[in-house]
């Protein structure tokens, strides 16, 4: 069965520095996989070139068998992935259903008396948002007055409205409590169940592995391996997340000092 992303070696050097290097892992229809990593660990760097702002130096990527090179952001969202960043790229003063169209709002009239179709772009937005599991009731308020977990949901919802199959999520947990991260995990669920192969991106391994199907841990630029659920048990990837060896080594320390 064909993968619906693999990544084989996948590379990136900034003249004598690894950004990246042997990077391989896979994402499934309908799964989630999540990638982890302290800072600098090259999670940015990954998304970068899976979103099209970077190409990579060596490796290969293979979008459903075929291999494909993005040049552009552009040309990564036309073969279907989406990327949401932590900033959301959203206005907070603009209202929820602007917010889920971002230009591209349905019009109607013909030229030169096109005009945007604010009833079917308000039903559509608030369809969409439903179906992810959030009930907006007033798509016309600010989205700026939604939670962190609700605008996250926007971006997912407009995402896979229009047309994703991949959808990387770029630490959509970070400034979030408990509560909240709770709220976005149940939508990145919810894109898995439409059929999407979900990119979680995070440093947060419990927020991980509860949804995660596969793992693939960052380190230096480095990858230290790429797991399915069933081979790595919840408190290893904690002490692969936390450094085991380093962290022990500094428990040693402490104590004796």
């Amino acid at each position: 069965m064909t993968s619906l992303l693999a990544l084989d070696g996948l590379a990136k050097y900034y003249g004598n520095i690894i950004a990246l290097e042997g990077v391989t892992t896979t994402v499934e229809a309908g799964e989630v996989t999540c990638v982890l990593g302290d800072n600098g660990a090259g999670k940015s760097t990954f998304i970068k070139i899976l979103a099209g702002v970077h190409q990579h130096d060596a490796g290969e990527v293979r979008l459903e068998g075929e291999v494909v090179r993005f040049n552009s952001p552009r040309d990564a969202l036309a073969k279907g992935i989406a990327t949401v960043y932590q900033d959301l790229a959203m206005v907070p003063l603009m209202s929820v259903w602007r917010n889920f169209w971002l230009g591209a709002e349905p019009t109607k009239g013909r030229f030169p008396f096109t005009r945007i179709d604010q009833q079917m772009a308000k039903s559509v937005a608030k369809e969409e948002l439903f179906k992810m599991g959030i009930d907006i009731r007033d798509v016309e308020q600010p989205v700026g007055t939604l939670s962190g977990g609700e605008r996250q949901s926007v971006a997912i919802a407009r995402a896979v409205h229009f047309g994703a199959k991949i959808l990387i999520l770029d630490e959509p947990t970070s400034a979030l409590g408990v509560k909240q991260s709770g709220v976005v995990l149940k939508y990145i669920v919810a894109a898995r169940d439409r059929g999407l192969g979900v990119i979680f991106i995070t440093h947060n391994p419990h927020h991980a592995y509860p949804v995660g199907d596969r793992f693939m841990i960052l380190n230096r630029g480095q990858s230290l391996g790429n797991f399915a659920k069933a081979d790595l048990p919840r408190d290893e990837l904690v002490k692969m997340m936390a450094g085991g060896a380093e962290l022990d080594q500094l428990t040693h320390e402490l104590e004796g000092a």
